[in-house]
């Protein structure tokens, strides 16, 4: 049932990133967008709230949630202020040609050990919720994206601080 879930938020959740990077990659290519935010010199974390980019984002970065559609940039918060959903964990996919489903595959990483090792407990045992957020065949192909990015959120809803060791 858990693994069905997951597969089921992976699916929702990679409509969810075409909307996210598709859009951002548009932006950066007519060079326009909403940049980065303002970070603490020594440990990189957003230290006031800022619409960014999507391809600024950072693992650690605490935002709300986006919505559905055409997204070209995210709302970015201190993780010590009320936010939605959080970046928990990021990897680079091998090069090659793009495939949905590779990318699909892929993505089942974040319910694995980065997922464990940030929360503490094994996605299987928590009661959080997780998407990707990744490449488009646009943004493979034009911008050499290969990133995967791990966004954690609470199904209860905001939280004010960082999941990191949540435990739940």
């Amino acid at each position: 049932m858990r693994t069905r879930r997951a597969l089921m938020l992976a699916g929702a959740a990679l409509a969810l990133s075409v909307a996210l990077s598709g859009c951002s990659a548009i932006n950066d290519i007519l060079g326009s967008g909403a940049g980065d935010a303002d970070r603490d010199e020594e440990t990189g974390q957003v230290t006031e709230s800022d619409n960014i980019d999507v391809f600024a984002l950072k693992v650690g970065d605490c935002k709300m949630a986006s919505a559905t559609g055409e997204i070209q940039d995210v709302d970015v918060v201190p993780c010590t202020e009320s936010h939605d959903e959080e970046v928990y964990y990021e990897f680079k996919m091998d090069d090659g040609d793009f495939s949905e489903e590779a990318v699909d595959a892929a993505s089942q990483e974040c319910i694995g050990a980065g997922f464990t090792d940030f929360i503490g407990v094994a996605y299987d045992d928590s009661t959080l919720e997780v998407y990707p957020i990744t490449p488009t065949k646009r943004t493979w192909d034009e911008l050499d994206d290969r990133v995967i990015q791990c966004v954690v959120s609470d199904p209860a809803g905001p939280v004010e601080a960082s999941l990191k060791g949540a435990a739940r």
